[in-house]
């Protein structure tokens, strides 16, 4: 019989048995707490790897202080004109105080409502985020979308390194919060965002779809903008206005919803139409401004190299936001390109006819072959021809390329671009290379200056600067350099004559006029250009004294150490001729040439102020003696056509040039407060005109001269250059030029007919069965 007292096992029991004496609550209760910690040290360590970038490269701090939006650096002249950028992308940065308010309460309804109470990541919407594995691209914050922006490159190909990527993103979103206010990320956005059609960042939109500034946005245009932030190109106002007004007006919505805007500001503006007003900012005609750039860019990367050594701290020139000033007067540059296109456009008309139905045109004293040769180097050098190189393509198969017939080829002409069908890339290089080059400087002589630069005709077609890049043989205009070195070191004076016979001997250098006989006095000699006295004085004064004058006053190019210089055997740069001939018109004080006044960081701190170089070279009366005989040149020498053509009737010191077979053609002009040097030829040296009287200095490079010139006087002293000018005589300098107790000198007009004026030039000067020396053997 069963005892009923007996006690049974409770199934509590059991459980306990079962569970090693723990309730089965208790051991609940700790696997919850288990899991929660794990799940929050799983977190915790996945965020930690993520910063460490154990799951992939992340920013460091560096990276997050200095933020990749591209910012350019701008060239402002010194009348205050914007004349280009360095840039890697157009983009102008505005602050947050530039944005109007409308257009952050846009943003923060669209894309991120509790911005101002988050650090970065919205843990709601986090985990929202990874339960659909990254897939559903919510969950972004704007802060985390411009970590994005800023820091992410490639796109996601999979669920796994999408998630990734997001961890990196709330990472990275973190640290961004902590190094700037909110404010500065919104800002940040704003500027980083691609908009499409060269619209990088909100200013820039603006001015794209709008035609106006950030802060004049309207509100329904600023709900356009923001709408875009989804997708620039599926919404976009211009592409797809009726996709675009859609998406406008769900922005409009949300910032009712939100409170951000009233139920009647949002109907009102959503009922407005869609009005875009399409502006293509990359159009942009840098053809004349790229040649400076070219100068500038080196010398600023020249001096970021050294500062960097000095102060540890780099810059670069597209990013960082530079300003730089340069000493150029957008008013002066606009005249001097005027006035290389006036002559220039006359002067290819003339060469054109001068090589029509010529075979070897537009070369003389070349073969068939060597025509050829010249072409396929040139071709060599084009960007497509490189890039197929680079590519592995063989020198037949790129050949075929540029000589394969296409429907649309271009060419250059001062009317304007033509489009041919049927041509060749060889016929375009062939036709490019009868093309006439000039290059201008121009400065002032007193400070250093550069007040205009013009490099070429056009960079689009012409990549080489002929103001400092390109270095051509200078002619008769090396010859001031010949008499400053006589009268500094034998004492003369603008009365002293020099034998006109021809020298005899291994170099006999000819005269142009092909004139000989009795002797010049040096304002006779230097006026026409005689090739003979030049010769006398380098021989009186030896090469070396020469070469070292010419180093005195800037010029660092190679030059023979050969008595040839004398009549302009060496190749120089414009740019070089123009600071050297300035300490003439300076009182014998070189300063050499200056393009930039300070360079400001993007917070308006000068981190570069230029101090221009200065030297004395020769003293004021040897410096005034050069000024009176280059007045000579002008007056009734081989520049005398800018008093009986031009009509320029300013006090002018010039000095022409031509060097062999009128390749070059030169004219430098000296006036009290502006010292302008021309050059005229075409890009290849075997190209030129084929008569002196067309091809000499005189007749292309001074016409430029002429008309820059009256340019600037016609603005009647705006620039500080006035045709009434006079160069400041030193005292006492009559009695020292006093030609009846000093040697006897007689003024030249009593001694020398000079006959025709024909322009001497580096052609003539060397001698029968004279050969020049190599250049390389120059110093």
């Amino acid at each position: 019989m069963k005892n009923n007292n007996t006690p049974k096992t409770s199934t509590v029991s059991k459980a306990k048995k079962k569970f090693g004496g723990y309730s089965f609550t208790k051991k609940i209760i700790v696997t919850i707490w288990v899991l929660f910690f794990g799940a929050v040290l799983g977190v915790f360590g996945i965020f930690w790897a993520a910063s460490n970038g154990w799951l992939g490269e992340i920013p460091n701090v560096r990276d997050l202080e200095n933020p990749d939006i591209y910012v350019s650096s701008e060239i402002i002249s010194s009348d205050g004109v914007l004349l280009d950028r360095f840039e890697a992308e157009r983009r102008t940065p505005v602050d947050y105080k530039e944005l109007p308010p409308h257009l952050v309460d846009a943003l923060l309804a669209k894309e991120d409502v509790r911005f101002f109470e988050h650090s970065g990541v919205d843990i709601k919407a986090a985990f929202r985020a990874i339960s659909s594995a990254g897939e559903s691209g919510g969950g972004s914050t704007i802060t985390q979308q411009l970590a994005k922006q800023l820091y992410t490159k490639d796109p996601a190909s999979n669920k796994i390194t999408r998630v990734l990527q997001k961890l990196k993103e709330w990472v990275t979103s973190v640290q961004l919060e902590k190094l700037y206010t909110k404010e500065e990320i919104i800002a940040m956005y704003f500027n980083k965002f691609d908009f499409i059609y060269g619209a990088k960042g909100i200013e820039s939109a603006s001015k794209v779809y709008f035609n106006k500034s950030t802060k004049d946005l309207t509100l329904d245009e600023a709900a356009t903008l923001v709408s875009m932030f989804q997708n620039p190109v599926a919404f976009n106002p211009v592409k797809h206005p009726e996709v675009s007004k859609e998406k406008r007006n769900l922005v409009l919505d949300q910032m009712m919803k939100y409170n951000k805007i009233s139920q009647a500001e949002g109907e009102e503006a959503k009922a407005a139409p869609l009005v875009t007003d399409k502006q293509d900012i990359m159009k942009h005609d840098d053809s004349h401004s790229a040649y400076f750039k070219t100068a500038l860019r080196k010398e600023i990367s020249d001096w970021m190299v050294e500062y960097e050594k000095e102060t540890g701290k780099s810059y670069n020139l597209e990013k960082d936001g530079l300003k730089i000033y340069v000493t150029l007067d957008s008013r002066m540059q606009a005249i001097a390109e005027e006035a290389v296109q006036k002559q220039l456009k006359v002067l290819q008309d003339q060469f054109f006819g001068e090589q029509r139905g010529r075979s070897l045109a537009p070369f003389y004293n070349v073969t068939s072959d060597k025509r050829q040769r010249i072409f396929k180097q040139a071709m060599q050098r084009t960007d497509l021809f490189k890039k197929m190189k680079a590519e592995g393509k063989s020198d037949a198969e790129i050949e075929t390329v540029f000589t394969t017939p296409r429907d649309s080829v271009q060419f250059f002409t001062w009317n304007g671009i033509q489009y041919k069908k049927g041509k060749t890339l060889m016929d375009s290089i062939e036709y490019h290379k009868h093309i006439l080059q000039a290059g201008l400087m121009s400065m002032d002589p007193t400070d250093g200056t550069i007040k205009a630069w013009v490099g070429g005709i056009d960079w689009n077609y012409f990549k080489f600067d002929h103001v400092k890049q390109a270095r051509r043989q200078v002619g008769s205009t090396f010859k001031p350099f010949v008499y400053a070195t006589a009268i500094n070191q034998l004492g003369l004076t603008p009365c002293h004559t020099v034998s006109n016979e021809r020298i005899p001997g291994k170099w006999s250098p000819r005269n142009a006029n092909g004139r000989y006989g009795g002797s010049q006095d040096l304002r006779t000699a230097l006026a026409y250009s005689t090739n003979v006295v030049a010769a006398r004085l380098i021989m009186q004064t030896g090469v070396e004294p020469v070469i070292q004058m010419a180093r005195d006053l800037g010029v660092e190019s190679p030059i023979i150490k050969d008595p040839t210089i004398a009549l302009g055997s060496a190749d120089l740069s414009l740019y070089e001729m123009v600071g050297a001939m300035s300490a003439f018109a300076n009182g014998g004080i070189y300063i050499k040439p200056q393009l930039i006044l300070r360079i400001e960081d993007k917070q308006g701190k000068v981190i570069r102020d230029y101090t221009p170089k200065t030297r004395e070279v020769v003293n004021e009366y040897v410096a005034y003696t050069m000024i009176d005989l280059m007045k000579g040149v002008v007056d009734r020498g081989s520049g005398a056509r800018l008093r009986n053509r031009y009509n320029i009737t300013a006090e002018v010191a010039g000095k022409t040039g031509t060097t062999n077979e009128n390749s070059d053609g030169w004219f430098m002009g000296l006036t009290p407060n502006l010292v302008t040097g021309v050059w005229v030829g075409a890009e290849d040296r075997f190209a030129h005109f084929e008569s002196t009287a067309t091809g000499q200095g005189a007749n292309t490079a001074l016409p430029v001269w002429a008309y820059y010139m009256q340019g600037v006087y016609k603005e009647g002293g705006k620039f500080g250059v006035t045709a009434s000018d006079k160069f400041e005589k030193p005292k006492d300098i009559e009695k020292r030029w006093d030609c009846s107790n000093t040697y006897g000198f007689h003024q030249y007009d009593e001694i020398y007919d000079p006959g025709p004026i024909i322009e001497g030039s580096g052609g003539e000067s060397v001698g029968e069965n004279y050969e020049v020396p190599d250049p390389e053997e120059g110093q």
